[in-house]
């Protein structure tokens, strides 16, 4: 959507609340006030209670308020880097390991997680450079990131090559998984796999590995498209 800051921002949002989207992107979030003037827009249409926010976290200010942007409504699922106006805002230089947005990938990701959130990485900008591409999903991907923001679909294929399980993961969550439930079934709150203790965040985790599998050979991807 346009931000709320534009004249078409609250249009916007009165259009989406019932239009049957999955979530709602919003651009620039630089407080958490915006995030609850979307909430309460959203409400007033009427929308879905499922009816999430994406929060993209592409300013300074934004950066440094990630942690209260995370946490500013039960609807904000996802934080998006958006390392383009970003390395614009610092003054920087898009570089290949990109070390310029590497502080800021960071702390949106922390702050992400602090709060149960999705993490995007944000956007590679060259489209005829496949090799690059490729490093940086990997470098997403090591990072902790759930997926990319892409700029077309020619992407789509490396970025769920980079953030898809492999066959070892898949087969050793699905594991993790069945045993958990042997164990519940007997009364048990931790089994073992592999000489590794399984508790229920390694569950949780694993059913998380076995729905991106799904969802990416259903062919709904780990990337997003980005917005603008």
């Amino acid at each position: 959507m346009n931000g709320l800051g534009t004249p078409w921002g609250a249009a916007d949002l009165a259009a989406l609340a019932r239009a049957g989207a999955d979530a709602v992107c919003l651009p620039k979030v630089e407080r958490a006030a915006e995030v609850h003037a979307a909430a309460q827009a959203l409400a007033a249409g009427h929308a879905p209670a499922g009816l999430a926010l994406w929060c993209m976290i592409e300013t300074p200010r934004g950066v440094l308020a990630a942690d209260e942007i995370a946490g500013a409504s039960p609807r904000v699922a996802c934080l998006v880097a958006g390392t383009s106006d970003l390395v614009k805002d610092l003054g920087a230089r898009h570089t290949a390991g990109r070390a310029e947005v590497l502080t800021s990938l960071s702390l949106v990701l922390l702050a992400a997680r602090a709060h149960g959130l999705a993490a995007l990485d944000g956007v590679f900008l060259d489209l005829e450079d496949a090799a690059g591409l490729e490093a940086a999903c990997r470098q997403g991907r090591d990072l902790g990131f759930d997926g990319k923001t892409l700029i077309h679909p020619k992407q789509l294929d490396a970025a769920n090559r980079a953030f898809a399980p492999d066959e070892a993961e898949l087969e050793r969550a699905r594991r993790v998984i069945a045993a958990h439930a042997q164990a519940e079934a007997a009364g048990q709150g931790v089994t073992v796999v592999d000489g590794r203790l399984v508790e229920a965040l390694h569950v949780a985790a694993a059913r998380r590995t076995v729905a991106l599998a799904e969802a990416i050979a259903a062919g709904h991807g780990a990337a997003g498209p980005h917005p603008g």
